[in-house]
């Protein structure tokens, strides 16, 4: 077996509303209701299925928690685009503008939580 690309990802969550605002104002990704009233976040050709801690669908992971999630999202924008954004956003940067090495090469990165606690990065490719 070969591994193409990711389809979706699943994060736990709080508050699915409260996740919703934040990946939507501070990421703009899209927010869809799928299935019988699931939530996803859509980007790209990606998404992220919400889960509200205790009452995840099933099958769902062994041990499903909150704020265990370290994500790496990339963007077009330039590194000061994505700085004055995340300021205009209110969102804490931890770390940034650092050099890191992503998947396909040289990235400028930064660092800040998502309301759960989840480590994202937001990158732009070199």
């Amino acid at each position: 077996m070969t591994i193409d690309s990711i389809d979706h990802l699943v994060l736990t969550v709080r508050n699915i509303e409260r996740t919703c605002d934040f990946y939507h104002r501070v990421l703009g990704m899209t927010v869809e209701t799928f299935g019988q009233g699931r939530i996803s976040l859509h980007f790209g050709k990606q998404k992220i299925n919400l889960h509200a801690l205790g009452r995840e669908f099933a099958p769902h992971a062994s041990k499903p928690v909150t704020g265990s999630a370290d994500l790496c999202f990339l963007t077009e924008q330039s590194p000061e685009q994505t700085l004055q954004h995340l300021h205009e956003c209110q969102v804490e940067v931890l770390q940034g503008p650092v050099q890191r090495e992503g998947a396909c090469g040289a990235i400028t990165s930064f660092y800040f939580y998502d309301p759960d606690g989840n480590l994202l990065e937001v990158s732009h490719a070199l």
